[in-house]
């Protein structure tokens, strides 16, 4: 795989775009108009959702491959690494989209809804959509509609047939995972992994952000294991170990500063947390992504 893990930002095959784009992954396939291999890892500065529509595969994200096959919807939200593996036959779309598009185009949902689409801590990025629902028929309503263009009123055509495909898929995941019920402890849990963004490189004490939170220890520990399985502990642990693991397979950052920059107070004690939580010194995993 490539050494340098490419920042890939929204760019749309148009320069009249609202923040919206539908791509085809034959064209990706191709390399047409990008500067990085799609076979090798790259990090999204923006949305995606990827559908497949023929064939069968595996995906890589996040340093993991997932199983592929004909109507498998991906979610990719921004900052997460991922990479196509084009050694089997398959075809679909990636529906690129921007934060503000994002933002703007889920306003008026709740929250906690719209805080459950794109998060991979409380979902698997895959989902896997009935043969016998009518998703493929929105969306080929949403291509139709995106390459017709242009048309009068196109960007609320568009953003309208986008919130019902999402919403229908959200309903098909509500079916095959695990359906979070309280959605006080959604926003309880958003509030968490918000300051844990922020804070990950001062401490990765869950006490201290359970005062932070207003709350105690024992239910952040409960909301938690609630929602993802996991301690509050883990929950932190596993997020610094993503980061550091995004930061390692770009080779241009070495493990004294990556130490540093997560918060260690010096490489041995980021090497021992490491290894404790992976199995793998940082240089080895460096070296299976080179």
């Amino acid at each position: 795989m490539n050494r340098d893990v490419p920042h890939i930002v929204f760019e749309p095959g148009e320069k009249e775009n609202f923040g919206f784009d539908l791509v085809s992954i034959d064209f990706i396939q191709q390399q047409k108009g990008f500067n990085h291999n799609p076979e090798h890892p790259h990090q999204l500065k923006f949305y995606n959702l990827i559908f497949f529509t023929e064939g069968e595969g595996r995906h890589f994200i996040d340093f993991n491959w997932y199983p592929i096959e004909q109507n498998t919807l991906i979610y990719l939200t921004k900052d997460q690494i991922n990479a196509f593996d084009f050694s089997t036959d398959f075809k679909g779309y990636c529906m690129l989209f921007t934060e503000d598009y994002f933002a703007s185009s889920f306003s008026h949902l709740p929250k906690d809804f719209v805080f459950r689409l794109f998060n991979p801590q409380l979902f698997s990025p895959i989902l896997q959509i009935p043969k016998n629902s009518d998703f493929n028929s929105y969306f080929n309503l949403l291509l139709n509609e995106f390459n017709n263009r242009p048309i009068f009123n196109q960007k609320s055509i568009l953003e309208s047939l986008f919130v019902i495909l999402v919403s229908k898929a959200e309903y098909y995941k509500q079916n095959q995972t695990f359906h979070i019920k309280d959605s006080s402890n959604v926003q309880l849990f958003q509030k968490f992994t918000t300051l844990l963004e922020n804070n990950f490189h001062k401490t990765r004490s869950a006490i201290f952000y359970a005062s932070k939170l207003d709350i105690t220890y024992k239910h952040l520990n409960e909301v938690s294991k609630n929602l993802v399985n996991k301690t509050a502990k883990k929950v932190i642990d596993d997020y610094v170990i993503l980061q550091a693991k995004r930061n390692l397979i770009n080779s241009t950052i070495k493990s004294t500063q990556l130490a540093y920059k997560l918060g260690f107070e010096d490489a041995t004690n980021f090497t021992k947390y490491f290894k404790k939580h992976t199995g793998l010194t940082p240089k080895s995993l460096k070296k299976s992504y080179q």
